[in-house]
């Protein structure tokens, strides 16, 4: 397994992601969107497995500030998120070609 974590240090379900890996003993890497974020290869690889709309937290205050809820266009929205990290629904924990959005144990114990 190749987990990495991408997340914000102060979300509360990025750290019980961290948690769950740690207390299984499996190495993960964390990616701090704050600091780093997702490139578009990874952007692309994320998508493909979860969707475009699952990444975006519509409850984030850049949602309403960047009027997202009014933009359609695919492309637009990917060039948004890769400029706006804060945007991203945590935590996004990939597994290879594998992700999830959010606190996901149900899934992340398939693959194992």
């Amino acid at each position: 397994m190749n987990i990495q974590i991408f997340g914000i240090s102060k979300c509360f379900d990025t750290k019980k992601a961290e948690r769950y890996f740690k207390e299984r003993k499996i190495k993960y890497q964390f990616i701090d969107l704050n600091e780093k974020g997702l490139s578009k290869r990874e952007l692309e690889s994320v998508k493909n497995s979860v969707g475009l709309n699952n990444l975006i937290n519509a409850n984030s205050k850049e949602y309403k500030t960047l009027n997202m809820e009014h933009i359609r266009n695919a492309i637009v929205k990917e060039e948004i998120l890769l400029k706006n990290p804060k945007l991203f629904k945590t935590p996004i924990v990939r597994n290879g070609s594998n992700a999830t959005v959010g606190y996901e144990p149900e899934i992340w114990k398939g693959w194992e």
